[in-house]
């Protein structure tokens, strides 16, 4: 291999300062919707300053069967508790970005010194082709570094789950492609060791950061058959059987694992349309394989055109596909994946790094946007799968040749000097990379600045509840209830079945001094009509509950709250959910203790242990009977967990058993409900003994 010039990497240190201080407007940005259902879990069994917290913290994840415990190991760089500052976060991911950027760069760079051409002229020429092929890997990383589409996941502090998988990725190629060059120099022993290290040992952690992690063997397997194979392929030597072995090495690491996944997704489409999805989905299977093609189309749109402002977080207004051509651009799509996907396999001869680029985009995508029934559509799904999307421009605008094996100081036709041309050039990817800089200076400005971010995504989604409820909290924090008011009231009307609108309608007319008899209304209304809006509810009514303490406006009464959950006892999807059953039980249990029956509450926290046996949620019930200043009552509550114990729901399996495994093997609930049951032992006799 030639040696390396060092300037290509003075300019790629220039463009990580470059990228970190395009970025520093944004480290000032607050938390995120997601954000505040993942991140609490830092504090939410106290703060993590032993061993026994942290095993806690560590194995409490439930997403994926993992619960992505390398991503939670990772938060702890930042807080130990919560509420924390988000600033810690912010600068942690950056940091994250510009180190998947520098890794990229090295991948780049070894995936071009292997198509450089095995004899030149004379060494002038070989160091001249080996520089051209590290300024585009420099080139092709910095584009990527510095895109603007790529600021919702490093400025989205819960997408360091995203983050986390590319940087395991990034590695376990890297390793792999010293494997495969260790096979072709014969050392078959070197190259098994760094193959299952790069295959293996990356892909489980990068799967322990978030599931599309598993995509990193078929991430492999797209470069070697799209490109590696085509420009440098493993050849058997004299009396060793190099070939053959990493052939079968390729079948174990790369080829089974591909296939697993593949069956997989196909299991998870059959089950999907033979069975249908979860309620929460107002779309089936079938319409969501049909919406995807059109997402991504719009993906690519975004990263080849990209723009300051983008919709965002906030992409529940996505029109479902429910036909070919409804709507009309479903059929254009899939017709357009297809292409693509034809255009991978038959260019991989001429053009591999165009079809490298094509293939690993369509395989990043492949957990995200396909059979599995996530939400439809977010940025973040792309930072991952665009990795190798401007290599290609990088080759091109470095005068490195693509078609296979071209030689290195042939020069394509042009009616211009070639000394002209790249001049020319180079002056076009500096234009490019500073629009990209300013594009994505703008975007962290933005991102810095939550009130403004707020109400620019309500303006660019108009139709989408989750942007406008934002917006009005946002409003209603500067001091603006009437602008909240004034949103809300029309999404409402578009939508009334969206809780998260009605129940924001009510505190912002409430903060106005007054809350309309319609807006009363339209909320029961949302609560007979909507889908599992999952913690949402019983939030809500928390803060409501409290704020009747100290009422902002007349209408915000016991009885007005608990009117609205009677509303939601006669809501069919939401009593159809244990979940929501044991919050609605709760939360009367709580009406009923703040007006003072004891009883009433008792028997409304037990209904909802009968829905669920938790131990949290009988630790917190008993607590607030206690704190109330009923012991006797908060004692029988504890003596009803004991008889429904036994049913409570076995852990799923993955990480959610190995949890429940350290919490018994901790004592820790056990513990915990000794502790209060003695502390209500001992207030049950101090009111005996001082009963005024």
């Amino acid at each position: 291999m030639p040696k390396a010039s060092r300037w290509p990497w003075i300019g790629m240190l220039a463009v990580l300062l470059l990228t970190w201080f395009a970025y520093l407007p944004g480290l000032k940005g607050g938390f995120l919707f997601d954000d505040y259902a993942n991140l609490p879990a830092l504090g939410a069994l106290g703060p993590i300053d032993n061993g026994a917290a942290f095993w806690r913290y560590v194995t409490s994840g439930t997403a994926d069967p993992t619960g992505r415990p390398l991503a939670l190991l990772s938060f702890l760089v930042d807080a130990h508790d919560w509420p924390a500052a988000p600033g810690p976060f912010k600068r942690t991911n950056l940091l994250l970005h510009l180190l998947n950027g520098a890794l990229l760069a090295l991948l780049l760079r070894q995936l071009g010194q292997a198509w450089l051409p095995g004899e030149l002229a004379d060494e002038a020429m070989r160091k001249r082709a080996a520089m051209r092929a590290d300024w585009a890997a420099v080139l092709g990383a910095s584009f990527w570094l510095l895109h603007p589409l790529f600021v919702s996941t490093t400025l989205y502090i819960v997408q360091r789950e995203a983050m986390l998988p590319l940087l395991w990725t990034l590695a376990g190629l890297l390793l792999w492609l010293r494997g495969r060059r260790a096979f072709q120099s014969g050392n078959t022993r070197a190259g098994t060791l760094y193959m299952a290290a790069g295959l293996g040992g990356c892909t489980v952690l990068a799967v322990l950061s978030k599931a599309n992690g598993v995509l990193l063997p078929a991430l492999a397997f797209a470069i070697e058959f799209t490109f590696l194979h085509q420009v440098a392929p493993v050849r058997p030597l004299p009396g060793k059987e190099t070939r053959l072995r990493f052939r079968h090495l390729m079948a174990v690491f790369a080829g089974v694992p591909s296939v697993l996944v593949a069956v997989y997704l196909i299991y998870r489409g059959w089950h999907g349309l033979a069975h249908d999805i979860s309620a929460t989905r107002p779309w089936t299977l079938a319409q969501r394989m049909l919406t995807e093609p059109r997402i991504l189309v719009d993906y690519l749109g975004l990263l080849w055109l990209p723009r300051p402002f983008t919709p965002g977080l906030f992409n529940d207004h996505i029109v479902v596909s429910t036909g070919l051509w409804s709507p009309p651009g479903t059929l254009p799509a899939i017709v357009a994946i297809i292409a693509l996907v034809g255009a991978a396999i038959v260019l991989r001869k001429r053009l591999p790094a165009v079809a490298l680029a094509i293939l690993f985009f369509l395989v990043g995508q492949a957990i995200e946007s396909s059979t599995i029934s996530l939400e439809l559509y977010f940025e973040h799904r792309n930072y991952l799968p665009a990795v190798m999307m401007f290599w290609p421009l990088a080759l091109w605008l470095c005068d490195v040749p693509q078609g296979v094996r071209a030689v290195a100081n042939r020069q394509p036709p042009n009616s211009l000097q070639p000394e002209t041309r790249r001049r020319l050039k180079a002056s076009l990817a500096l234009v490019l990379l500073a629009g990209l800089a300013g594009l994505t200076l703008a975007r962290t400005s933005l991102w810095g600045n939550t009130h403004d971010q707020a109400l620019l995504w309500a303006k660019l989604n108009p139709a989408s509840p989750r942007a406008q409820a934002n917006a009005a909290q946002a409003e209603m924090n500067a001091g603006n209830p009437a602008g909240a008011a004034a949103r809300l009231r029309p999404a409402l009307a578009a939508a009334p079945e969206q809780v998260q609108l009605a129940f924001n309608l009510v505190g912002a007319e409430c903060q106005m001094g007054h809350i309309r008899a319609g807006t009363w209304q339209a909320a029961e209304e949302a609560l007979r009509t909507t889908r599992n809006p999952g913690s949402l509810l019983e939030h809500w009514f928390e803060r409501a509950l409290k704020q009747t303490e100290h009422p902002a406006c007349p209408e915000m009464t016991m009885a007005a709250i608990g009117k609205l959950l009677e509303t939601a006892r006669t809501s069919p999807r939401l009593m159809s959910s244990a979940g929501r059953r044991q919050d609605i039980y709760h939360l009367q249990g709580r009406i009923d203790l703040m007006q003072g029956r004891p009883d009433e509450a008792l028997a409304d926290f037990n209904r909802a242990l009968d829905q669920q046996a938790r131990t949290t949620a009988a630790l917190q019930q008993a607590s607030l009977l206690g704190a109330a200043g009923y012991p006797a009552e908060a004692l029988a509550h504890l003596d009803h967990y004991e008889l429904v114990r036994k049913q409570e729901e076995a852990p799923a399996a993955g990480m959610p058993r190995l949890h429940a495994w350290v919490m018994r093997h901790q004592h820790y609930w056990d513990r915990e409900l000794a502790r209060l049951r003695n502390t209500l032992m001992a207030d049950q006799r101090a009111k005996r003994a001082d009963p005024a």
